[in-house]
Order: structure tokens, then sequence, then C-alpha cells
């Protein structure tokens, strides 16, 4: 019988394994943007045809998000985990078993409604292991700045396949063996002892947690963030087309740049987070994102060169900052749930936002107009932050957690 794995071994285990997690699958959903080419050329589609890929990962994720989070509460964080994590591997090694524009569809969605059943018991795991509500923001932005660490490697490890004449589907076949040492991993480690789930949590439980106006606030606040984000790498590559000027080299690897920035910004956060008030916090880089945004319109191109990509490093540590304070507002024993009405929501704008920025463009015909849509968005999000920081309503929520829920599971961490 093999020695028991030490307290402080197994909790590093614990995030070692939720941080690579969400580094793994970034590393896919972050390169579609490089795949969709590859799509069009092979099988002679329109751009919004290839644009199924996106639409059926996101529309994964969402639909998983809400009608299955509360697994994790229900069946517990591990199992949740390992089963999320054995889908994903098993649909990614797929992706070399076929050659049809469908059957890859079809794989995208599937692998997107594995992510959305292990990243929901992530999240809820998260809660487990964090000590308090700042503990679990803190620990929040540092997974996503692993996210953002798999957002770069991802895109760089399929350029330098297609140079070499690999087919775009070897990526997955990559991100599936990172997937199996993560299950035999997730396997091995003891997980925190956890707040019993009622017996009847089900989707019901699911739609209790939706009337609860926090986690609709927040998962608004993380909508409205989703569709800035997306306004960036999504269309910043189509405004950028045909740019000639002092920054032309900064449009080239304008991508790149944000991706970067957003990374680093993450990490960067978690501090921040150590120093000021989360809400504060979520004010200024708001208002910051709103300054880039609003410069890139009255200066044009010739600005938003250098405004765009900037604002890479204040949107790091917006999304998960709301997505833990939004979990944080219900019992532990919900969080799987909440954490899938949030992401839900997150993948809802993934798909639309883009799509209407694009229609925008489209009937206006210039790139630009999309992007005061967008302005439009981040103007929203300065405004909610601002309320948020000024009335406050969730101190009271946030200070029952600090005190109930989370020192409750103090010593349960401690002698894990």
């Amino acid at each position: 019988m093999s020695a028991p794995v030490r307290p402080s071994m197994n909790m590093a285990l614990i995030k070692g394994l939720t941080y690579v997690m969400f580094a793994m699958f970034a590393m896919t959903t972050d390169s579609v943007g490089i795949i969709i080419p590859q799509i069009v050329k092979t099988f002679r589609l329109s751009l919004t045809a290839a644009g199924t890929f996106q639409y059926a990962t996101m529309g994964g994720i969402a639909m998983a998000g809400f009608f299955l989070g509360h697994l994790a509460d229900r069946y517990g964080r591990k199992s949740t985990i390992v089963a999320g994590l054995t889908l994903f591997a098993a649909s990614s090694y797929l992706f070399l078993a076929g050659s049809s524009f469908l059957f890859f569809s079809a794989l995208m969605a599937l692998s997107g409604i594995a992510i959305g059943i292990f990243k929901t018991g992530a999240l809820a795991l998260i809660g487990d292991i964090s000590g308090s509500t700042a503990e679990h923001t803190s620990i929040m932005n540092t997974v996503e700045g692993f996210f953002g660490v798999g957002s770069i490697i991802g895109p760089a490890v399929l350029t330098r396949l297609l140079n070499r004449n690999v087919p775009w589907q070897w990526l997955y076949v990559i991100a599936g063996s990172m997937c199996v040492l993560l299950i035999l991993t997730a396997l091995r480690v003891q997980y925190p002892t956890r707040t019993a789930a009622a017996e009847d949590t089900n989707l019901q439980g699911v739609m209790t947690v939706t009337k609860n106006r926090f986690v609709l606030l927040f998962s608004l606040g993380a909508f409205l963030y989703v569709a800035v984000e997306a306004a960036i790498y999504v269309w910043m590559p189509t405004l950028f087309d045909g740019y000639r000027g002092s920054g032309e080299w900064i449009a080239v690897y304008s991508i790149s740049i944000f991706f970067l920035l957003r990374a680093g910004g993450r990490f960067l956060g978690a501090w921040m987070l150590t120093k000021l008030r989360w809400n504060a916090v979520l004010t200024i880089c708001s208002g910051a994102i709103l300054a880039c945004f609003a410069l890139s319109i009255t200066g044009g191109v010739q600005w938003a060169v250098y405004a765009l990509p900037l604002s890479g490093l204040f949107m790091s540590v917006i999304y998960p900052t709301v997505n833990s304070k939004g979990i944080s507002c219900v019992p532990k024993s919900e969080h799987g749930a909440a954490a899938g009405v949030i992401l839900f929501y997150t993948c809802l704008s993934a798909v639309l936002a883009p799509l209407a920025i694009g229609a925008i463009s489209d009937a206006m015909g210039k790139p630009i107009y999309g992007f005061m849509l967008a302005t439009g968005f981040a103007a929203l999000l300065f405004v909610g932050m601002l309320l948020n920081q000024f009335f406050d309503p969730t101190n009271a929520v946030l200070g029952r957690a600090d005190e109930t829920e989370y020192q409750q599971l103090a010593s349960n961490i401690s002698s894990t």
C-alpha cells in the first residue's frame, strides 16, 4: 500500500492540476482562429461557415455549463473533473479518425461539452481549497493567468506544426496526451472534504441559482467583459488589415501582444488584489479599457494600433474576479451550479457579440463601426463596475461567506 501524500504536497498537486488544466484547454480554444483558414482552404467554405468551429465549441461549453454544472455539486469535484477530462481526451484523439467538416464540427461541440464539465468542476474545486473570498479571487486570477499562457503556447505550437506541414489535428492529439497525464494526477490526488450537496441537486437547483440576483449581476458583468474582449481577438486583425504607418509592426503582431499582456496582467492582477479592494481594482481596470477603446474610435486606426493591444493588460483581472465573486455569493455546495451559470453567459457572449460586431461592420462598410458597438459594451461595463464600487451590494453576503462557508472548511483543508 502506497504511503499517503503529505498535505502540503497534496495541496500543491491540486493547484498544479487546476493550473495546467486551464492552460491545456486554452491551447485548443484560442487556436481556432489559426485553424479556421486551414478549414476554409480544405473545404472551400465561407468565413461564416468556417466560423462554426468557434460557435460549436462555445455552444458546447455554454450548454454543459448550464445543464451539467450541477454535476460537480451532486457527484463531487473529482468525479466531474475526471469525467470531463476523459471525454476531452477521447474527442481530441478522434480528430485523427475523420476527414469531413461535419465530423470535425461535431468533435468541436463534444470537446466544448467536455470543457464545460471539467471546468465547472475545477471552478467549484477552487472554492474548496480557498480559505477566504479574497484567496478565492487571488487563486482564480492565477488560474486565468495559466489560461493566458496556454492561449500563447497553443497558437505558437500550431503555427510550428503547420510550417512543418503537420495537420492541425495533431494539436488536439498533443492536448489529449496532456489530458491523460492530468487524469492520472487527478486520480492520485486526495481532494478536500467539501460541504455535502443536497440529495436533489439537479437542474432544478441550477434554476434556483439563476434566480440569485448576485449571480445574475456578475453573469451580466462577465457577458459585457467577454463582448469587449471578443472584439479584440476576433476583429482586431480585420481592423488593422491594410494599415501602413509607424506602428505597422505592432499591427502585425497585435494579437500576440494582446495575449502576452493579458497573461502577464493576470499574474499582476493576483498581486494587485492583495493590495487594493477588489471592486476598486475592477473600476480602475474597466475605466482604462474604456479609455483604450475611446482613443481608438476618436484617433482612428493610427491610435487603435497602440491602444487596443494595450487593453489586454487591463482586461486581465476583470473576468476571473467577476467569476470568483459571483461564485462566492452562493454556498459552496452550489459552487458548481453557479460556475455553470456564469460560464453559460460567458460563452453566450462569445458567440453573440462577435456576430453583432461583424454584422454592424458589414452593414456600415467598415470595421471601425463594429468597434463603436464594442466601445458601448466597454462603457456599460465601466458604469456597472463604478456602481458596484459605490454601492458595494455584495459586501454583506461575501462577509458572511468568509465567516461561515470558508472558515468551516479551513480545518478540512489543513488536514487534507
